[in-house]
C-alpha cells in the first residue's frame, strides 16, 4: 500500500494546453545503454485511449529507422518476444491480460546463381524485396492462466521503399503505399471477438527538440538573453518506427462487461509493453543463430519519458530488466527525489531572469509524492483514484475522457497528439504543474495522424523523402 500524503497535485486541469522542456532524448528511444544496441527489441512509445467502443493501443518499437536505410531495412525481431501487458483494478500490477507477439520471416528463395535464372531470382537476388522473406506474426493472449491463439500466420507490412518497389515487388494495384498497408491484407480480426490487430512500419510518432536537449537542456525557449534566438526543431522528423497496433473492445479488457461512465478505481487499467530475448545466444559457423533458456526481459516502457527523465543512467539496464510491481522498491528514491530538477539548476534554469526564475527548485527537489500521486490519477481533476500500487504503468479509466495521464490518446486525423507528454512531463518534474512556463518549442508531428485504425501516420519513403539532400 503507498502512503500518499497531502501533496497531491493541485494545481493540475486535466485539459490545460501543457508546455515545458524537453531536455535530455527521445520519449524510449535508445535511452539505456544495453538496449541503445539491440535496436529491434527497443520500446520507444506506448499510446493507449477510448475510441468509440474499443481500447487502442499502439505499442512502437525499433527507433530512428532512416527511410532509405536498405538494403537490408529495419524490422522487428523473430528472436524477440513482444509483449503488451494490462493490470486492472487499484491493488495489482500482475497481469489480468497478456498479449504475445511472435514473429517469423520466411527464409530467401533458394536458387543456383549459375543456372541464370531469369529475374527476380530468389535468393541470389540483390533486392530483398524479390527474393522472398515475407515477415508474418501470431498472436496470443493470456488471461487466467490460459493461453489461445487469437491470430495466426498474419502478415507484417512490408517497408515503404518506393515506387518501383510498389509496382514491381509488391504489386499494388491502386492507392499506392498508403492504401496498401492499412488495407485488409494487415488489418485482421482477431479470433472469438476479440478486435482488430495490425503489424508494421509507421512514421514515429514522438516530437521534441533532441538535439538541443541533449545539449544540456540548450532548448530555445529557455534560452534568455544574452543567448542567440533560435528555432525549435523536431529531431525524430522524417524517422520510422515498426508498430504492433491492437483495437479491443471495451468489455473485454474490463473482465467482460461494458464500464460504466465516470471515474472508477475498479476499471482503470495499468498498461505496459516490453521485448525479451532468450538467455542464452548461440551463433553458428553457417551464418544462424539460436536462442535458449527462459526468456529475458531487455526493454519496457509504459509512462513516457521515466527510463529517459527519472531513472538515472547506472540503473537503466536494471530498470529496462524490472517489473512494475518492484518500481518502488527498486527505484522509488528516483520518482521521490528527480534528479532532473538538480540539472536543471545545474544548467542555470531556475537563476533570476531565466524562464524557471519563479519556481523554487528546492522544493522540487525532494518528496515528490505528487508525481506519484499524478501517475495514479489521484488529483481530482483526474478523477481522485484511490490506486493502491505504483509502476511505471499507463494507467487509463476507462469511464473517463482519455487524454494524459489519463492513457495517452493521439488527435485523430491531427499533427498532435492530445497532450504534449513532452511538455507536460517536464513541466511536472521541473515546476510541480502539468501546466507550466517552458517549453521545447516543438508542438506537433511531422505528419498528421490517420483517421482510423492504426492511427500512426503513413511511414516515410526511402526512394523519395529521404534525408539526404539532392
Amino acid at each position: 500500500m503507498i502512503h500518499r500524503p497531502s501533496r497531491a497535485g493541485a494545481v493540475f486541469a486535466a485539459s490545460v494546453a501543457l508546455s515545458a522542456p524537453g531536455l535530455a532524448a527521445a520519449s524510449s528511444h535508445r535511452e539505456a545503454p544495453a538496449i541503445a544496441r539491440d535496436p529491434a527489441a527497443d520500446n520507444t512509445d506506448l499510446y493507449a485511449w477510448v475510441e468509440g467502443g474499443n481500447l487502442v493501443i499502439l505499442a512502437s518499437y525499433a527507433p530512428h529507422q532512416e527511410r532509405a536505410g536498405g538494403p537490408g531495412f529495419h524490422g522487428l525481431s523473430d528472436d524477440v518476444l513482444y509483449e503488451v501487458h494490462i493490470a486492472r483494478g487499484p491493488s495489482s500490477l500482475e497481469d489480468a491480460l497478456t498479449y504475445q507477439f511472435r514473429l517469423s520471416t520466411a527464409p530467401y528463395r533458394a536458387s543456383d546463381p549459375a543456372a541464370l535464372a531469369p529475374a527476380p531470382s530468389g535468393g541470389e537476388e540483390l533486392f530483398a524485396q524479390l527474393a522472398g522473406g515475407a515477415q508474418t506474426y501470431t498472436l496470443t493472449k493470456i488471461e487466467g492462466g490460459s493461453a489461445t491463439v487469437i491470430l495466426a500466420d498474419a502478415p507484417v507490412v512490408p517497408p515503404n521503399i518506393g515506387r518501383r518497389t510498389n509496382e514491381l515487388a509488391y504489386r499494388i494495384a491502386g492507392g499506392g503505399y498508403p492504401a496498401f498497408a492499412t488495407s485488409s491484407k494487415f488489418l485482421k480480426q482477431m479470433a472469438g471477438g476479440e478486435g482488430r490487430a495490425w503489424v508494421g512500419p509507421r512514421d514515429d510518432g514522438f516530437y521534441a527538440d533532441l538535439g538541443r536537449g541533449s545539449d544540456l537542456a540548450g532548448l530555445c525557449p529557455l534560452l534568455s538573453a544574452p543567448h542567440p534566438a533560435c528555432a525549435a526543431r523536431d529531431g525524430l522528423a522524417g524517422f520510422n518506427v515498426h508498430t504492433l497496433a491492437l483495437e479491443i473492445p471495451l468489455a473485454k479488457v474490463n473482465g467482460g462487461s461494458a464500464p460504466t461512465p465516470g471515474a472508477s478505481d475498479r476499471q482503470t487499467l495499468g498498461i505496459w509493453a516490453s521485448a525479451s530475448r532468450r538467455k542464452v545466444r548461440i551463433l553458428r559457423a553457417n551464418g544462424k543463430e539460436d536462442g535458449l533458456g527462459p526468456w529475458v526481459q531487455v526493454s519496457r516502457v509504459g509512462l513516457p519519458l521515466v527510463n529517459t527523465w527519472i531513472i538515472g543512467l547506472q540503473d537503466r539496464d536494471k530498470y529496462n530488466r524490472a517489473h512494475p510491481r518492484d518500481d518502488l522498491a527498486n527505484f522509488g528514491a528516483y520518482f521521490l527525489n528527480p534528479m532532473l530538477v538538480r540539472d536543471a539548476e545545474f544548467a542555470g534554469l531556475y537563476r533570476a531572469g531565466q524562464p524557471l526564475a519563479a519556481f523554487d527548485p528546492e522544493a522540487l527537489k525532494q518528496g515528490r509524492t505528487d508525481l506519484i500521486d499524478t501517475f495514479n490519477l489521484k488529483p481530482a481533476a483526474l478523477g481522485g483514484h484511490a490506486i493502491e500500487t505504483f509502476g511505471d504503468v499507463l494507467r487509463i479509466d476507462l469511464g473517463m475522457p482519455s487524454g494524459f495521464p489519463n492513457g495517452r490518446a493521439l488527435t485523430v486525423g491531427a499533427d498532435h497528439e492530445q497532450t504534449d507528454v513532452t511538455d507536460a512531463v517536464l513541466s511536472l518534474l521541473l515546476t510541480g504543474a502539468l501546466g507550466g512556463a517552458a517549453g521545447d518549442g516543438v508542438a506537433a508531428n511531422d505528419a498528421p495522424f490517420l483517421p482510423a485504425f492504426p492511427y500512426l501516420a503513413t511511414p516515410w519513403e526511402g526512394a523519395t523523402q529521404g534525408h539526404l539532400r539532392p
